[in-house]
């Protein structure tokens, strides 16, 4: 078994070996106060650590069959707080669209040569949102996009005649999802300095949001298990309303 680091063992002293499930705002408070655990100690050079405004986390377990088609999901959300953090968006578009897209933040806008230039190998964005009109050719780019998660879809809203709208909205934020092989879905819900409050707000619009698309085809408990954690401290478990 691994050695534990000292902020390690300092934040199991804390938990105290406490598994139950806690309230929205209990868990975001135990997770404030783990991820504010630091070893107490510097570099080897005598520098001091910095802290770092660490990202919150929260995973859904999902009473879902990730087999079936009609019982996964994917999609797209932003949540009323934001996430403390931008994302770098290109835009396969045309023309006048191209301009406009780079106005509204894309970092790359273009049709042919942006399709190279991802083919030669360039990676350098997080989110690819695409006209309908050029689906065709972008689809190409699928077996290079789509193990990353990045290849635009009408089900996420990545591809959508409103490029310049979505260009904005994933700048600032916006998130795709998609439920992995177990039936979870993860997303970030804010900073460790976003106040209790804020991050509240974020991660009931998200369980509100799961809710809405719950899937008619998925019986049973549909949310089985919620899990809280920073980028730096072991998961805290919140009840399920």
């Amino acid at each position: 078994m691994a050695k534990k680091s000292v902020r390690q063992q300092k934040q199991s002293e804390l938990l105290g070996g406490r598994g139950d499930a806690v309230p929205i705002e209990e868990g975001i408070e135990q997770v404030k106060k783990l991820a504010a655990i630091v070893a107490d100690r510097g570099y080897k050079n005598g520098k001091q650590r910095k802290r770092i405004d660490q990202t919150v986390e929260i995973s859904v377990h999902l009473g879902i069959d990730p087999k079936q088609a009609d019982q996964m999901l994917r999609g797209s959300i932003s949540l009323p707080k934001g996430t403390g953090q931008s994302q770098r968006v290109i835009a396969f578009c045309e023309g006048e669209v191209a301009e406009a897209a780079r106005e509204a933040g894309a970092v790359e806008a273009g049709a042919d040569e942006l399709i190279k230039k991802i083919s030669d190998g360039w990676m350098d964005f997080d989110v690819a949102v695409a006209h309908p009109q050029l689906m065709g050719k972008v689809g190409r780019l699928g077996r290079v996009l789509g193990p990353q998660g990045k290849m635009p879809s009408p089900k996420a809203g990545t591809v959508t005649p409103e490029v310049v709208t979505a260009v904005r909205e994933y700048s600032a934020g916006k998130m795709e999802y998609r439920n992995d092989d177990g039936g979870n879905i993860h997303l970030r819900v804010g900073k460790i300095s976003f106040p209790t409050e804020d991050l509240k707000e974020n991660i009931e619009a998200l369980l509100a949001h799961l809710q809405r698309i719950r899937p008619s085809a998925a019986k049973g408990t549909y949310v089985k298990g919620i899990h809280l954690s920073a980028q730096q401290t072991p998961a805290v478990q919140l009840a399920v309303a």
